[in-house]
């Protein structure tokens, strides 16, 4: 029997769906990042914000994202079916654009910003949960990175065009905003009409999967995972304090979005490459060296200095996110239970969602009524915390945790059934 078109496999060995859903993320984040490249400047210079309140909105919209995901997963796993909830997350996130374009006041950009995040929270566990549901257990790590490099390469693409067009319309923010929303609106037709949804064997009467019965399936190797996202979370801060400190340095507004271009080069680059080593070497020293990278990273931006060295500050930055954040994805998918796979990246966002708004709130306390360099220090003394405390845990650990659990039935897409889940700490 031939595979379906979810199931086929191309170059390198993944899913034709994995590079589908990494299209419908590439194109959204050129949407996404066009936005939000400027939206701290807009925010302050339009319409008046304190750096205060940028922290507390952007936190607020991370968290909501986050938090959301919780639920979105718990219903993919619910229904059986997935693109279902992904599809309505892309389409929320693509409705809130046109409100960036038409927003008078901040009141107007929060909920402009609280719907867009929504939509993310809301696509962004069934969509992880798809990536693992058609990927063999030997190519998460491969299929996450890949995913994460193409939506990255939008994350790329998004600034760059703000970039242009700023210089070509003279620094007219809205009209900017009315650009994305396209990007936006292809990303949400290409994943109608580009995959179908893998349909799974039923196995039995539905139940809610946020039971407690269910949720102590997901054992200890998962929730380890949990703790070293949330102690990764903190210990960073939203990317729109990126923005600031480029504009602190004194770049022209319409130069100010290379910053992002910059990280989001980086982030791209290695984020596929770092899969695939985690792959074939475990993660555990991938995401020690992810931290030793943000904390060079808020150093240089903590440093007096010209938008040269934020450009290299935030190129560390990048560094990190490649390091850590498709890793852990995978690591979610092997740690958990093939049917409750989007419940457990639904529980990872929210415990993330959490350090997000504290981080973020924290960053833009310490902007306003300490200085600028104060949000970094504090940012590298607690991303030193993280380091200790997980070279801790990977010493006492002594792989016992980690490794125990081993996630049942999981064959992948017409892998073998899992082995033991590595120990994260190798």
């Amino acid at each position: 029997m031939p595979p379906s078109p979810a199931n086929r496999r191309i170059a390198p060995g993944l899913p034709a769906a994995v590079w589908v859903l990494g299209g419908v993320s590439l194109l959204m984040d050129i949407s996404s990042e066009s936005i939000h490249s400027l939206l701290p400047l807009f925010m302050v210079a339009q319409l008046g914000a304190s750096p205060l309140a940028v922290g507390l909105v952007e936190g607020l919209a991370e968290a909501t994202a986050l938090v959301v995901r919780v639920f979105s997963g718990a219903l993919s796993d619910f229904l059986g079916r997935r693109k279902g909830v992904a599809l309505a997350g892309y389409a929320l996130g693509a409705l809130a654009k046109p409100l960036f374009a038409v927003a008078a006041s901040l009141n107007v950009v929060l909920a402009a910003r609280l719907l867009d995040r929504l939509g993310k929270g809301i696509r962004g566990a069934p969509r992880d949960a798809l990536v693992a549901d058609l990927t063999p257990l030997d190519r998460r790590g491969a299929a996450f990175g890949l995913r994460q490099s193409l939506d990255t390469v939008g994350a790329f693409a998004g600034p760059l065009l703000a970039f242009w067009l700023m210089t070509r319309w003279h620094d007219d923010y809205r009209a900017v905003f009315w650009v994305a929303v396209l990007p936006g609106a292809a990303a949400v037709l290409l994943l109608a009409v580009g995959l179908r949804d893998p349909r799974r064997p039923p196995d039995g009467r539905r139940e809610n999967p946020i039971q407690r019965r269910h949720l102590a399936r997901l054992g200890s190797a998962y929730w380890w995972v949990v703790g070293v996202g949330a102690l990764l979370t903190l210990a960073r801060f939203s990317e729109a304090f990126l923005v600031l400190r480029a504009q602190q340095s004194g770049a022209p507004p319409a130069w100010i979005p290379l910053v992002m271009v910059a990280m989001n080069a980086v982030y791209g680059l290695s984020a596929y490459p770092a899969g695939r080593l985690a792959d074939r070497i475990g993660p555990g020293w991938l995401l020690r060296v992810g931290l030793v990278s943000l904390i060079a990273a808020e150093i240089v931006l903590g440093c007096p200095g010209g938008p040269l060295l934020v450009l290299g500050g935030v190129a560390l930055w990048g560094v990190h996110l490649g390091l850590t954040q498709g890793v852990l994805a995978a690591m979610v998918a092997q740690a958990a239970p093939a049917d409750l796979r989007g419940t457990a990246f639904g529980m990872f966002s929210i415990v993330s969602g959490a350090a997000m708004l504290v981080g973020s709130g924290g960053a833009g306390y310490l902007w306003q009524f300490w200085g600028w360099a104060w949000t970094f220090h504090a940012g590298a003394g607690f991303s030193l915390l993280a380091l200790a405390g997980l070279t801790l845990a990977s010493r006492r650990s002594s792989g016992a945790s980690p490794a125990a659990a081993t996630p049942r039935g999981d064959t992948g897409a017409g892998g073998s059934s899992a082995p033991p889940v590595e120990d994260p700490q190798r």
